[in-house]
């Protein structure tokens, strides 16, 4: 890989980690003294990214300088992710350039929940490796249990979780697209 090739993947890297851990640009910049109209350039691609920048950054996520860059350890094909916790789930990176395909091993805890459908552009795979899983997909509302896989549109509004019974430990898969999530206005009453 070419130093203009890793210096590209910064930006969208720095985003989806900070995404990933739900921090604003705003919080960013009050922990690491950069500028929020800086980060945001950095994050698009705009402003070239330095030690000065990438530093406070990686002291902010607690993350190695490597991470933030996309250094791969030399001639390791594995992939050495650390967990991510979001709204109570927790997410293994299963992949490690940002954009494109991307695979996640994510883990739901036991608990009961009011499905929240959402779309997006795109389309998302799912594999259960061990409990039961609850995916509501436009009309249908079924229960997936280990060894057994979905596939489907995203822009038809879906939710997954807990069955209720059980954490639930599943793989998810899905394209550039599926980055981008968009609230469904519920109809009034509903």
């Amino acid at each position: 890989m070419t130093t203009d090739e890793v210096l590209a993947g910064v930006g969208p890297r720095l985003r989806q980690m900070r995404k990933d851990r739900e921090v604003t640009l705003a919080a960013l910049s009050e922990t690491t003294g950069i500028s929020v109209s800086t980060l945001s350039r950095l994050e698009s691609g705009l402003r070239k990214p330095s030690l000065e920048l990438l530093l406070p950054i990686a002291r902010a996520h607690r993350v190695a300088l490597d991470e933030l860059v996309g250094a791969p350890p030399a001639g390791d094909p594995r992939v050495r992710s650390k967990p991510i916790v979001m709204g109570g789930r927790t997410h293994w990176p299963l992949t490690r350039q940002p954009g494109g395909l991307q695979a996640y091993k994510v883990l739901e805890p036991k608990r009961e929940q009011e499905p929240d459908p959402r779309t997006h552009e795109g389309y998302e795979w799912l594999y259960v490796l061990s409990g039961r899983l609850r995916l509501v997909l436009g009309e249908h509302d079924v229960v997936l249990t280990a060894g057994e896989a979905a596939e489907f549109d995203t822009r038809v509004p879906h939710w997954f979780g807990s069955a209720g019974e059980g954490p639930v430990e599943f793989l998810s898969l899905f394209g550039p697209q599926g980055e981008r999530m968009h609230v469904r206005a519920r109809p009034k009453g509903a």
